[in-house]
């Protein structure tokens, strides 16, 4: 019974440091990525799809994403959603490449991201502090009914705190590597 509640708490936490690890990830820095196009849908036969399921996506080089359709025609499309897209980038189709520069961040710009990324990761706090809530609640109906003793509750309470602990570090680690990764030129 214990185990069960601590080990379901422990994959919630860990799915919620990875999705703040996606989230981290699509968030723009100066550097170039192809994680960051991956939001971006493309109209593909009157479909939203994916751009990495209509494209192979890689990198040219440190500032500049390239785009090579599998099908020709597609360029445009993706070209056009890509400059759609929030990500403020300006596609430029090059025979049957897309070409997606990314401009160099200005410093008001990355104080803005920061801010952006200090909130996704106080989401990630809050979704973690949920869980151990969750497992915590969940211990106290298994003492209310009788099916584990006070002590073996008090012990699996401290053990969930732990885990919720480590996977707040986690997030802070997460946290500081993306704000270092913001704030270098």
């Amino acid at each position: 019974m214990i185990a069960d509640v601590k080990k379901t708490t422990e994959q919630k936490m860990q799915k919620s440091l990875e999705t703040l690890k996606a989230d981290l990830g699509k968030v723009r820095t100066g550097r170039a990525h192809p994680g960051i196009l991956d939001h971006v849908k493309v109209d593909y036969y009157g479909n939203p799809t994916p751009i990495n399921q209509v494209a192979n996506v890689t990198l040219i080089d440190a500032r500049t994403i390239g785009v090579a359709p599998f099908e020709k025609k597609m360029a445009q499309a993706i070209e056009k959603a890509i400059r759609e897209s929030d990500l403020g980038l300006n596609p430029a189709a090059v025979g049957d490449l897309v070409r997606v520069p990314m401009p160099a961040l200005t410093e008001e710009r990355r104080r803005d991201l920061i801010k952006v990324v200090k909130g996704e990761a106080e989401d990630a706090r809050v979704a973690i502090r949920n869980v151990r809530r969750e497992g915590n609640d969940h211990l106290k109906k298994l003492l209310k009914d009788k099916t584990v003793s006070e002590d073996e509750e008090r012990r699996a309470q401290d053990e969930i705190q732990k885990l919720t602990d480590r996977y707040i570090a986690e997030v802070e680690k997460a946290l500081a590597a993306k704000e270092a990764e913001l704030l270098a030129v």
